[in-house]
């Protein structure tokens, strides 16, 4: 399966999370803007958003950690597949748990939503000069702006701590960040004195 249209679709059957439409656009806009070629992501689930990056264009390099091994596992696959695995590199493993060698002009979030504040204070060393972190999924199906929504506590608890992350961006002394509505909310940060 080489079709990324495809792709999407079995993501969406069996409830893998990937970004929505909306949301990649402005992100795949964005790498071809800025001329982002190195990229860090947290969260490969099955590859979608590595093999979207990395087919912008053929100098673009993605490395991204899965945690989980049966979605590590198709994300090779469809890696291979689209004959991209000498540009993305795919480590199986908890992404607080390994360490990272090089320097990145985007490191992109999008797991364990409840860790974020970990991933951006454990990764922003790995990013170069003028670098950005981008997270997604900051409005969480819009439960963040309305939480009168929420069903069961484990969400409330989830939501919670997506918000206090949003608070650790706003307060980030280190980073500014602006906050985007697109798909399921994206903010991009980027360090104060490189501005």
């Amino acid at each position: 399966m080489n079709n990324i249209e495809n792709l999407k679709q079995e993501a969406l059957t069996k409830h893998i999370p990937i970004m929505q439409d909306e949301g990649i656009s402005f992100l795949l806009r964005f790498i071809k803007e800025h001329h982002i070629k190195h990229i860090l992501e947290i969260g490969s689930a099955i590859g979608y958003s590595a093999i979207r990056f990395a087919s912008i264009s053929d100098d673009i390099y993605v490395t991204t950690i899965e945690k989980d091994e049966d979605r590590y596992m198709q994300a090779i696959n469809n890696i291979n597949n689209f004959n991209l695995n000498n540009r993305i590199e795919i480590i199986n493993g908890d992404a607080l748990d390994i360490d990272i060698e090089g320097q990145f002009d985007l490191i992109f979030i999008d797991a364990a939503k409840g860790q974020y504040i970990k991933f951006f204070e454990k990764y922003k060393n790995n990013l170069k000069d003028n670098g950005i972190i981008v997270s997604d999924n900051l409005s969480f199906h819009g439960l963040v702006a309305d939480p009168s929504k929420i069903r069961n506590r484990n969400t409330k608890q989830l939501v919670k701590k997506i918000k206090k992350y949003i608070d650790f961006l706003k307060t980030n002394d280190e980073y500014e960040t602006v906050f985007y509505t697109y798909g399921d909310g994206i903010s991009i940060s980027y360090r104060k004195n490189d501005k």
